[in-house]
């Protein structure tokens, strides 16, 4: 605890660490006040079959999570930072495909920036999509007529004008979201856009958690008391250490640089690593099969009353049940290895050349065309169980929920996207932080041992 102490004392004596984080948290704090503000015009105290139904678990409970419960809100915030992240993925995908974006990839800082300018243009293209949409259902959504007042329920048709201020608003909000995430990347510390999906899912977990005491306390229901609350936090803390393991687990494949000696020729240096991550992925696989789990009960719907519609509203419905769960993990399956075959800093010819370049070998494997299928073995070896391993801490909170009985809202923390979001940003913000104490001759918060004193 100490040491903890001592490394917390550290980052305030580096100014420039401690103006980057206290305008982090400043950015991040305005983000969250906005998240409370309603759209003009709707009746707040209305609202409350609409937060009934984003708290109760599914896909819609997971967006609102992710807006840190502006979603439930109707807030100016709603839409949140997702627009942004989906024409980021689409933005990325299509660097595959098309030539353009191929070449300015290739392009550095410069081709980096025009990148980012059309991923901005592609965002407010999807808000100007999502935000009609997210109105016009509010009705449908558990909200009544009577919370519009006077202004009466978003229609394109018979209350446009309304409709498009609304709009505007909720495009408007997500852009802001998406400056303040980019501010935060340039003059703070961490990933912003990240960061702003951390504090959202954060901001749900407080009333989720005492949901999930006072089902423990209460009435007939109320089962365990306070051991099981004990026992699910233990749960909890050792789920929390299994995706720090997944996340930070790397394969290092030894790597040799032969350096030029003073006779002319080139002699072995130093042996060096190649780390591999077992996830190379990170979460993104979650996300693309989360996003088209959501098909199978929108075609139930569509279907009628059917025996095949009800099977795919039933099953497919219900986030907790076992074949949305079977279906669920083999995407995550599929999918990791999609994506870890599409990231460019994942590819054995690209690792393969550039190793080449920098006089760099693996010992015992030819360069080029051998060491890209050595590597490409490796990366096809650890994916399978990194795949695996995803896929489990995936589906972790439909066992808490069924096995364990836990509230849905609690349940979602016991893996998912959002645990694993959680874990991931604190690990690369503590990263950032830590490369900042060791730039200035502190011992890092990731590192052990005593502190050293600065240099001036």
């Amino acid at each position: 605890m100490k040491k903890i102490i001592e490394s917390i004392k550290s980052v305030w004596q580096i100014t420039e660490l401690k103006e980057k984080i206290l305008l982090t948290l400043s950015l991040l704090l305005v983000y969250r006040f906005g998240a409370q503000i309603v759209l003009p015009g709707i009746d707040v105290s209305e609202l409350g079959k609409l937060g009934e139904t984003f708290g109760g678990g599914g896909f819609l409970g997971i967006l609102n999570a992710f807006t840190g419960g502006a979603l439930s809100k109707a807030s100016v915030f709603a839409l949140g930072i997702m627009p942004y992240i989906s024409a980021s993925i689409v933005v990325q995908l299509m660097q595959v495909a098309i030539p353009y974006l191929q070449k300015l990839q290739k392009e550095g800082a410069s081709g980096q920036k025009k990148i980012t300018q059309i991923t901005r243009w592609l965002t407010i293209l999807i808000c100007l999509v999502q935000a009609p949409f997210y109105l016009t259902g509010l009705q449908q959504l558990g909200v009544p007529a009577s919370a519009f007042g006077e202004l009466g329920a978003p229609d394109l048709i018979g209350n446009t004008f309304m409709t498009l201020i609304w709009v505007f608003i909720l495009v408007a909000g997500c852009i802001f979201a998406m400056w303040l995430g980019e501010k935060i990347t340039d003059k703070g510390i961490g990933n912003g856009i990240s960061l702003l999906i951390m504090v959202g899912i954060i901001a749900t977990l407080p009333s989720s958690f005492v949901q999930e005491v006072m089902s423990r306390f209460s009435g007939e229901a109320g089962t365990g008391g306070l051991m099981m609350i004990l026992l699910e936090v233990v749960v909890w803390l050792v789920i929390i250490l299994l995706s720090i393991m997944l996340i930070m687990a790397v394969r290092q494949v030894p790597v040799q640089y032969a350096r030029r000696s003073a006779v002319g020729g080139y002699e072995e240096g130093a042996r060096q690593f190649l780390p591999l991550k077992l996830n190379a992925s990170g979460v993104m696989p979650i996300i693309f099969a989360q996003a088209i789990m959501f098909v199978p009960a929108a075609l139930g719907n569509a279907f009628g009353d059917g025996e095949v519609a009800q099977f795919l509203k039933t099953e497919f419905g219900n986030m907790f049940g076992f074949w949305y769960n079977l279906v669920f993990a083999l995407l995550i399956i599929v999918f990791t290895y999609l994506y870890t075959a599409m990231m460019p800093q994942s590819n054995p010819n690209k690792m393969a050349e550039d190793l080449k370049r920098s006089n760099g070998f693996i010992p015992g494997i030819k360069p080029g065309t051998e060491t890209a299928d050595y590597l490409d073995k490796i990366m096809s070896n650890i994916t399978l169980p990194g795949s695996v391993f995803l896929a489990l801490i995936a589906i972790l909170p439909a066992f808490a929920y069924n096995l364990m009985g836990l509230q849905q809202g609690w349940a979602l923390f016991y893996g998912g996207t959002s645990l694993l979001i959680l874990v991931g940003v604190a690990i690369d913000t503590m990263q950032q932080v830590n490369a900042y104490l060791l730039n200035k001759h502190y011992d890092g918060l990731m590192q052990s041992g005593k502190n050293r004193k600065a240099v001036a």
